[in-house]
């Protein structure tokens, strides 16, 4: 990817992923030298204020994973067999529906195969194959059209606004639909979600249209904290729940589709059809059980560290005296937010990787223009709150930030 282009859906930074500290060898192919000398000042760095992968080796990640494994699950089990409910995906798939409240859950490799899934399977039980969803979720964004091209779905938008859809607005819907679709949090508008009476209001109404609910809750694990809802509560307001692992809790890949026994059922049959009974899924499936006992419980905390750092962000940014910012939400809703800045992206790129090697600060990772037309000369990167930044101190933030401001006057001139 070259630096300054839109980020594809990357979750925790997988433009990031793949390339080594010294910008050669196999980690750094197809990659432009902008980008891997990037990600050699961020795995230099002694101090990180934003989380995600900074380019991780195949041999660090694997080490990792062996360290951790044996806390979670007995590694001289026997590795799976397509997913058969003995062995690890089936220990997994246990332990993700006891997490969620649900009555069972598949392991799925890709989101999107789960969204796909989730979507046809509802389409066929009720009779409607329109969904009602929102024009900045993931399935409209992220999927490639999907929905409609691979499992005959078509989507409806009970609103644009960049926010998820009000209880009078699902009422007020033209057209009958048979799948509410809801994506929490909305990550493409700022990882925001409802207050809690109004998402239980918006369910109600779509339930009032003979509607099923359906919650794309990739990153639902950092809910919890905003809504002041246990996981099983919130899960318990949809028919089905698709949940990522390694977004939010640091895993290799997969996700999993949640819900009722016969859903699920139903859901294994059509993932073998889509190509998802895949024959050893273990190295997913063991970093997944990592993140579900170390990440999950640290999200609230890390939830709480996010609005710190967005206050002193915002604070910096006012102090600055630039022409025009934002940190968006300005309290954010999980451990996820945006930040604007009026620069092109290559010359925050460079003011960035500037800090890193300069002092061994990383404040922003990955700068870049959105979709959508933005009034031209507007950057944004997306701020993900972990473990690294519990230490930080707003005047340690607001002193950073400083330092990164002075260098984006060096490259722009």
């Amino acid at each position: 990817m070259e630096t300054g282009a839109r980020k594809p859906d990357a979750g925790d930074g997988a433009a990031e992923q793949g390339a080594d500290g010294a910008g050669s060898g196999p980690g750094a192919g197809g990659r432009s030298p902008e980008l891997v000398r990037q990600i050699a000042a961020w795995r230099s760095s002694r101090r990180t204020l934003v989380d995600g992968p900074s380019g991780v080796t195949v041999r660090e990640r694997l080490d990792r994973l062996l360290a951790d494994a044996p806390a979670v699950y007995d590694l001289d089990s026997w590795t799976d067999i397509y997913g058969d409910g003995d062995g690890i995906v089936g220990e997994l798939e246990r332990r993700t529906a006891e997490v969620l409240g649900t009555q069972a859950a598949a392991f799925f490799p890709t989101g999107t195969m789960a969204q796909q899934v989730a979507l046809r399977c509802w389409a066929g039980r009720t009779g409607n194959n329109t969904v009602a969803g929102h024009p900045l979720s993931h399935l409209e964004v992220h999927e490639r059209d999907a929905y409609a091209v691979v499992s005959g779905v078509r989507m409806v938008h009970p609103t644009r606004a960049p926010r998820l859809p009000t209880a009078e607005e699902i009422a007020d819907l033209q057209e009958p639909f048979g799948t509410l679709a809801v994506e929490l949090p909305l990550r493409e508008a700022g990882f925001v979600l409802p207050e809690w009476t109004d998402l239980e209001a918006t369910v109600a109404a779509a339930r009032d249209r003979d509607a099923v609910i359906h919650f794309d809750g990739a990153r639902l694990w950092e809910c919890t904290a905003h809504f002041g809802r246990s996981l099983p509560e919130i899960a318990a307001l949809a028919d089905s729940v698709y949940v990522s692992f390694y977004k939010s809790l640091g895993g290799i890949s997969g996700a999993a589709l949640a819900g009722p026994e016969d859903f699920v059922e139903e859901a294994r049959a059509w993932r073998h059809r889509y190509g998802g009974q895949l024959f050893q899924q273990w190295p997913a499936a063991l970093a997944a059980l990592v993140g579900l006992d170390r990440e999950l419980p640290r999200l609230p905390e890390y939830a709480a560290q996010a609005k710190v750092v967005a206050r002193a962000l915002a604070d910096g940014l006012a102090e600055a005296g630039l022409p025009w910012s934002a940190v968006h939400p300005a309290t954010p809703h999980t451990h996820e937010f945006q930040v604007w800045l009026p620069h092109p992206p290559e010359v925050l790129n460079e003011a960035g990787t500037r800090l890193a090697e300069e002092t061994g600060t990383t404040v922003f990772r990955y700068w870049f223009t959105p979709d959508g037309a933005p009034p031209p000369g507007l950057s944004m990167t997306e701020m993900t709150i972990g473990s690294s930044a519990l230490e930080w101190t707003p005047a340690e933030v607001r002193a950073a930030l400083g330092e990164f401001l002075a260098r984006v006057k060096e490259v722009g001139g």
